[in-house]
């Protein structure tokens, strides 16, 4: 299982206009980065007015939510980080082929730091996605 204790951050959730398009999305660009769908809470689950929700993350732990609702303007970013540049480059690819617009291609960020290696992409919300590898070449 992967080590968890050097993350702050515990969940985060997305709010997605549509949740049958988000999936077709987010299932195949997140796999290709080892991210898969954990856990479908459907509408009224967690009360009367309890929203749909769907979980993805690593073995029992699902930390990326996907929610219906209204999406916030503007729309927020999320970067998921990654141990290879190939792994960006697959991110990217994956993300395109699962119906993403690109923000910008894979390729380093010196502005950031010298070896920061991402890819942005827009999920059909317009949520700005990035894959990040922080290792040198």
């Amino acid at each position: 299982m992967p080590d968890f204790t050097g993350s702050r951050l515990d969940h985060l959730n997305i709010v997605v206009s549509d949740m049958e398009r988000a999936l077709a999305f987010y299932a195949p660009a997140l796999e290709s980065i080892g991210i898969v769908s954990l856990m479908d809470v459907p509408p009224g689950a967690t009360g009367p007015d309890g929203p749909w929700m769907h979980g993805f993350g690593w073995e029992h732990k699902p930390f990326f939510w996907l929610v219906q609702g209204r999406p916030s303007d503007p729309p927020p970013h999320v970067a998921f980080t990654v141990p290879t540049r190939d792994d960006v480059r697959a991110f990217h690819e994956a993300a395109l082929a699962a119906g993403a617009t690109s923000r910008d291609a894979p390729a380093v960020r010196a502005e950031y730091h010298p070896t920061y290696y991402g890819a942005f992409v827009n999920d059909p919300d317009g949520v700005n996605v990035e894959a990040v590898c922080h290792a040198p070449e």
